[in-house]
């Protein structure tokens, strides 16, 4: 029986498309991974596919990551709740 790869199946959802650029060792190892996953898994993934999978898994288990983005969340929704919305100073002018 063969191990387990890290990345699970993929959900369905309807996709943003996102471009980016990188380095020719790294396309290398993702095509690689995505001959093996799709080997493994019986589907037919893309490297966009398992690209997002894999950014998705990866910031959702970076806790340092995952710490500062809630106090940044927390702060911007402190900030829009103390300032006054455009349409309340319009109202008052």
């Amino acid at each position: 029986m063969m191990a387990e790869l890290k990345l699970g199946k993929l959900p369905n959802r309807t996709p943003v498309k996102l471009t980016l650029s990188i380095m020719p060792d790294i396309e290398d190892a993702l095509l690689d991974y995505v001959a093996i996953y799709n080997t493994r898994r019986g589907v037919e993934a893309t490297p966009a596919d398992l690209g997002a999978a894999m950014l998705e898994q990866f910031l959702a288990n970076d806790r340092e990551f995952i710490a500062a983005r809630k106090l940044m969340l927390e702060e911007r929704a402190a900030h829009d709740l103390a300032a006054p919305s455009a349409k309340a100073r319009e109202a008052r002018a």
